[in-house]
C-alpha cells in the first residue's frame, strides 16, 4: 500500500514528536484507520519530506515522530503566476486543484466586469480557507513538497497593474500569437485567464497597456476552465518540466 502523505503546517525536525492537526488525524484515524506503528510521510512546505511513524492513533488524535528528513524537490524550473478570474460552483475549486498538479507558483483569484460570482467579504473569507486547503490537498496527491500560496482577491485591473518580472500573457480568441512562438528562454510567467464571458473591450485595451501579451490557443472557444489548464500545459510543456 502507497505510503499516505500529510501536510503538516509548522515546521518539522527529525526526532519530534507532534500530533497531526484535525484534519489530518481524522484522515489517518478515521478514514485510513492506521495504526501504532505505521508508517506515514509528512511535509511542512519546505520542499522537505520527513517519514514518520505513527505513535498513538484514535479518531479523533494522531501522534507521530519524525524518523529521517530529505529535500524533495520537484518543483517546475517555471515560476507561474495564475490570475484566474472566479468561475462559479465547483469550476474555480477544479482550476486550483488541477494548476497545483501541473506546477502553477501562485494564484490570484479575480474579479472582472463580467465576473459571475458576487461574494461578501465573510463568504470570501470563507471561499480563500477552502481553495487554500484544496491547494494543500493536491500537493499531498501529486508530490509537491512546497505549498503554492492563494493570494486574496483582487480586481482585474490592480493585478494586472502589479510589477513583477517575467513574460505577461492574456488569452485571446483573435490573437496573433500563440505559447510556440513565444521566444525563448522564458522562466517567469504571469498568467491571466478571464472570466466565462471573456474580458471587455476595455478590459482588453487595459492587459495591453500594462504589456500584457495576447495569445492565442487554438481554433476552438474553451471553457475558463479548460483555458487555464490548457494554458498552464503548454506553458510547462515549452519552459518548465512537462513533456
Amino acid at each position: 500500500m502507497r505510503i499516505p502523505r500529510i501536510h503538516h503546517p509548522s515546521p518539522l525536525t527529525v526526532g519530534l514528536v507532534t500530533p497531526l492537526n484535525e484534519d489530518a488525524a481524522n484522515h489517518v484515524g478515521r478514514v485510513l484507520r492506521m495504526q501504532a506503528g505505521q508508517a506515514l510521510q509528512l511535509f511542512d512546505g519546505s520542499n522537505q519530506v520527513f517519514e514518520a511513524v505513527i505513535k498513538q492513533a484514535d479518531k479523533k488524535n494522531v501522534l507521530v515522530e519524525i524518523l529521517s528528513a530529505s529535500e524533495d524537490n520537484r518543483e517546475s524550473p517555471l515560476w507561474l503566476h495564475l490570475g484566474q478570474v472566479m468561475s462559479r460552483g465547483e469550476k474555480m475549486e477544479f482550476t486550483i486543484q488541477k494548476a497545483v498538479e501541473l506546477g502553477v507558483s501562485v494564484i490570484t483569484p479575480l474579479y472582472s466586469e463580467r465576473c459571475g460570482v458576487k461574494l461578501d467579504a465573510e463568504r470570501l473569507s470563507k471561499k480563500l480557507g477552502q481553495w487554500q486547503k484544496i491547494a494543500i490537498a493536491a500537493c499531498e496527491q501529486c508530490g509537491r513538497n512546497w505549498i503554492p500560496e492563494i493570494l486574496p482577491v483582487m480586481s482585474l485591473e490592480a493585478w494586472c497593474a502589479e510589477q513583477e518580472q517575467g513574460l505577461k500573457l492574456n488569452l485571446h480568441p483573435r490573437a496573433c500569437a500563440s505559447i510556440n512562438t513565444l521566444p525563448q528562454p522564458v522562466d517567469r510567467v504571469r498568467l491571466l485567464i478571464g472570466p466565462e464571458g471573456g474580458l471587455s473591450a476595455d478590459e482588453i485595451a487595459m492587459t495591453a497597456g500594462h504589456q500584457f501579451t495576447d495569445i492565442l490557443l487554438g481554433p476552438r472557444v474553451l471553457r475558463t476552465e479548460t483555458t487555464a489548464l490548457t494554458a498552464i500545459t503548454a506553458l510547462q510543456v515549452r519552459f518548465g518540466d512537462l513533456g
